[in-house]
């Protein structure tokens, strides 16, 4: 499968995973639910809380920044459709990495995968949808190495660190 990925840091910590290994779990998403998994591109750019809060504005009517953000687009070329871009704030993402104790590229591998199931249509606007979209999540993560993603009974994003500790993706 050609799966390309460009990662763009506007922003960036020092502790911040290797681009490399966002693209690994962004692929591992895609590949998960795509049937047939065709050639896609997708873009995922790291941005600081200002950006992210002027996009979820504007494109959510929804103030301040989110952790991630999922941008559906349109092929531009039928020999490489565009799957769409994510927008993650990684500021967000470190602050609810602590407060959650998980590492932080265990959850930012959770935000990577979750935004790819956006952008593959799933959704979590109604339970059954968000039950849905979660069985998915823990399945791919779990295929990344997770030992027990999303097991504590807790929402997805709320997760304790119990269930993400040692694993091997991270």
């Amino acid at each position: 499968m050609n799966f390309s990925v460009a990662v763009q840091f506007a922003s960036r910590a020092a502790d911040w995973p290797a681009a490399e290994l966002m693209c690994r779990w962004a692929q591992a998403a895609y590949a998960a639910v795509a049937s047939p998994p065709v050639p896609v591109e997708l873009t995922i750019r790291v941005v600081g809380e200002a950006e992210s809060a002027e996009l979820n504005e504007r494109f959510r009517g929804r103030s301040g920044a989110t952790n991630v953000l999922s941008f559906p687009l349109r092929p531009v070329s039928a020999a490489m459709p565009t799957l769409g871009d994510l927008v993650i704030c990684g500021s967000v993402v470190a602050r609810e990495a602590e407060a959650q104790g998980k590492p932080l590229a265990a959850h930012l591998a959770h935000m990577v995968v979750h935004g790819v199931l956006h952008l593959c249509g799933y959704d979590h606007e109604e339970e059954q949808a968000a039950r849905d979209m979660e069985a998915v999540e823990t399945e791919i993560l779990t295929s990344l190495g997770s030992r027990r993603p999303m097991r504590c009974g807790k929402r997805s994003t709320e997760c304790c660190a119990v269930c993400w500790r040692s694993a091997a993706v991270w």
